[in-house]
Parts: structure tokens; sequence; C-alpha cells
């Protein structure tokens, strides 16, 4: 048998109750769950930015050695070549084999200057990773402190948190599916995650606006689902305000006749 109108926004009303219940633990958490994301994605920053400074020292290192090979190879180019100039048979051999030195000498230069260069880079990354370093354990420690601060409200708040949870499922089977997802898309687009709302002072309950006196009918006799025109949000009901009786104004006649009394 399908469901009332009237059944189903109650149902909905309940639903809307337990999930205001459910919003106002995860205030209690408050920012504690996006600072422990924070700290988190900010501690994996660190950690791949060691991983990349221990990287490029490596491929320094490995550069090194090439350099170290290529002034070994010109050291002994160079004995080489020596050794053919003492058994050269006239000038031009002589200086073409000086030349040769020459060359193997500024080689073994640029070997060293790069060598030195690359030690100097290796000594700056080092010092870059150990700020690193103490930044990842200064935030680690961070870290730590917000958990345990995290796990004292969760577990203060779990007990409660899981009842609510079961009552959610519960209710939520009483909607019909269709109605259900209208309701959830409606509250993940609202700010303060209302979706079903009162009529209040002749006004929509989640955005304020003015709700018009054909709409609010509409609203009271409950013959099928209203929604706010300018929110969106489900209406459920018109609530009444009760006016409290003026109070009696103290005229100026009644003031002197009590003046009057007194004397």
């Amino acid at each position: 048998m399908e469901s009332t109108v009237a059944q189903k926004l109650e149902a909905l009303v309940k639903l809307q109750s337990i999930d205001s219940e459910l919003n106002e633990l995860t205030k209690i958490r408050g920012a504690l769950p996006d600072e422990v994301q924070d700290l988190e994605d900010e501690i994996i920053g660190y950690e791949t930015r060691i991983s990349n400074y221990v990287k490029e020292t490596e491929a320094i290192e490995a550069g090194i050695e090439e350099k170290r090979n290529a002034k070994k190879n010109a050291e002994q180019l160079i004995a080489k070549y020596e050794e053919q100039q003492m058994n050269v048979r006239n000038n031009r051999e002589y200086d073409a084999i000086t030349k040769e030195i020459e060359l193997q000498q500024l080689e073994i230069q640029i070997s060293e200057k790069k060598i030195n260069e690359s030690y100097e880079s290796i000594k700056n990354i080092e010092e870059l990773i150990e700020e690193t370093k103490s930044l990842l354990e200064e935030r680690n420690k961070d870290l730590a402190s917000k958990k345990a601060e995290l796990e004292v409200i969760v577990a203060e708040s779990e007990e409660e948190e899981q009842k609510l949870m079961k009552l959610r499922e519960k209710a939520s089977k009483n909607i019909e599916e269709r109605l259900l997802n209208s309701y959830t898309k409606i509250r993940n687009n609202a700010k303060n995650g209302l979706a079903v709302v009162s009529i209040k002072r002749g006004a929509c309950g989640g955005c304020f606006n003015i709700a018009p006196p054909q709409r609010q009918a509409e609203v009271r006799e409950r013959k099928k689902l209203i929604v706010c025109e300018h929110c969106g949000r489900i209406l459920a009901d018109v609530e009444d305000v009760v006016e409290e009786p003026p109070k009696k104004k103290r005229t100026r006649a009644t003031t002197s006749r009590a003046k009057k009394k007194s004397e």
C-alpha cells in the first residue's frame, strides 16, 4: 500500500531530525578531521620531497663517478703521450703530442671543477634534506597530537553515532527510493544540511524567504509534497505563531491617581 503524503512527510521529518543530530556530532569534532587530513597530506609532501632529494643526490654521485673515470682516463692518456714524446723523431710529432697532452690536462681540470661543483650541490641538498626532516618531525608530532585529540572526541560520541546510524538506516527504509534520492540531493546542496523544514512566521525555515499564503495553505493540506520556490527545500508543515496578549499601557491619569493614593 502506497504511503500518504502525510506519512511521507513524517518519514522525511524523522530522517531530517536524525541527520541533524549526526550533524551536531560532526560539529563537536569541529575542524579536527580536516586538520588531521591536511597534516597527513603535508607529511606525504615532505616525505616525497626528501625522496626526490635523495634521488637527486644519487644522480649527482653517479655523475661524479663518471667524471672521476674521465679524469683517470685523461691521466692514462697523458702518461702514454709523454712516453711517446721520448721517441719522437721531429718537432712536428713532438708538437702534435704536446697538444694532445694539453687537451687531456684541460679535460682533467674540467673534470675536477665539475666534481667540486657536484660536491657543493650535494652539500646544499643535504642541508635541504635536514631542514625538511626537521619540518617532517614537527608535523608528525602535530599529527600525533591532533589524532589523539580526535580519538578522544570520537570515542566519546562513537556509541551515540552508531545508534543514530542504525536509526537512520531504519528511517531510510520507510522512504521510497526516488524521494530519498531527492532528499539527499537537496541536503547535500544545503549549507546547513536541512532538506526538510517548516514554515515559520510566514517564511521558509531554510532560506527565510516569505512563503505566499497559497503555498502555506497547500502545505497545511498535505495533499502533495510542496517545496520552497526559492531554495527547493521540502516544506513539511506550517508552525502557527501564538500571539501574546498586548500589555496594558499606563496612562497619565492612572499614574496621577496612583500618586495621590500614595500621598
